[in-house]
């Protein structure tokens, strides 16, 4: 696997680690940024249109307006992966970031001390769990020392620069051995993991929590519901889950862009069914098939040869 990341800065490209902007960027600064991350299946950017409302509605938030057409970014960051195949030739898919900040300028929080939005996206090869990862399961467990940062404060669902809030929770639960964390909101509920969303399963029914539990608005949990589960004969809903209530759950997976569905073997004490006749596997399985659907019907977003 390559570690390799090509950068796309304004339009110039370079090597990642290579200096790129100001320090006096807003991004670096204060967190004063959005950002959208895309991956391939089959050489193809997944769920195009639905990131790009995300980041939309992510910018609108911050009161940021996209300085470039969807058209144009595609452009770009075809350009970009391209330069990436140059340096890693043969890479079977990519991760591509893109994030935007409200630039730079003379220090300062007010907003108007910002000079020009300024844009980089950042593409690398994809990385996935191993087989034997995904068969054995993520270990989880839950954030004591801080909670999610509630709906009318920071929304979680505005997928910003500022992840402290996750990054510290993560540490937590890595210091104890897991590899993911379990975030709880002001209430005590469960929201979502670090990087990714939740979804448990009782009696073959899928529940995730709301949206008003303070989370982020994740494109494959948008897509389990509304297609995957419903095409695989599934049922899946929002629920208000807490964590005394997770002994009353089969199994539980976590749904992001860059892992698609994968299995939770644990979360500290509890212990989740995983394998063959799960209906997490039956879902993975499901949104194989749409994500294989997809890269044969949207052949216009191919950024990979066949």
């Amino acid at each position: 696997m390559s570690a390799y990341v090509q950068a796309n800065t304004g339009g110039r490209l370079h090597d990642a680690a290579a200096p790129s902007l100001s320090p006096l960027n807003r991004g670096f600064l204060y967190g004063d940024a959005v950002y959208e991350v895309w991956r391939t299946y089959g050489g193809v950017l997944f769920a195009w249109d639905e990131h790009w409302r995300r980041l939309e509605r992510s910018a609108a938030a911050l009161h940021l307006k996209l300085p470039f057409t969807r058209e144009e970014m595609l452009a770009q960051i075809r350009r970009t992966v391209d330069a990436f195949r140059v340096c890693v030739p043969g890479v079977a898919e990519v991760y591509v970031r893109l994030q935007l900040t409200r630039g730079a300028g003379a220090i300062g929080l007010d907003v108007g001390l910002a000079d020009k939005l300024e844009w980089v996206i950042l593409v690398q090869e994809n990385k996935l769990y191993t087989p034997q990862k995904y068969a054995a399961g993520l270990a989880l467990s839950i954030a004591t020392e801080l909670r999610r940062n509630p709906v009318t404060a920071l929304n979680p669902a505005w997928k910003t620069g500022n992840y402290l809030n996750n990054l510290l929770c993560l540490r937590e639960a890595r210091a104890r051995g897991a590899d993911e964390v379990v975030i709880l909101n002001l209430e005590g509920e469960v929201t979502e993991a670090a990087v990714s969303n939740l979804a448990f399963v009782r009696q073959g029914v899928v529940h995730t929590p709301p949206a008003s539990a303070g989370i982020l608005l994740g494109i494959t949990r948008e897509l389990l519901l509304s297609s995957v589960a419903p095409l695989a004969g599934i049922e899946a809903r929002e629920t208000t889950i807490r964590p005394g209530e997770l002994g009353t759950y089969e199994e539980a997976f976590l749904l992001s862009t860059t892992k698609d569905v994968t299995p939770i073997a644990s979360i500290d004490s509890h212990r989740f069914s995983l394998g063959a006749g799960t209906t997490t596997e039956r879902l993975k399985v499901a949104f194989a098939a749409y994500t294989a659907r997809y890269t044969r019907e949207r052949a216009d977003l191919r950024v990979l040869p066949q």
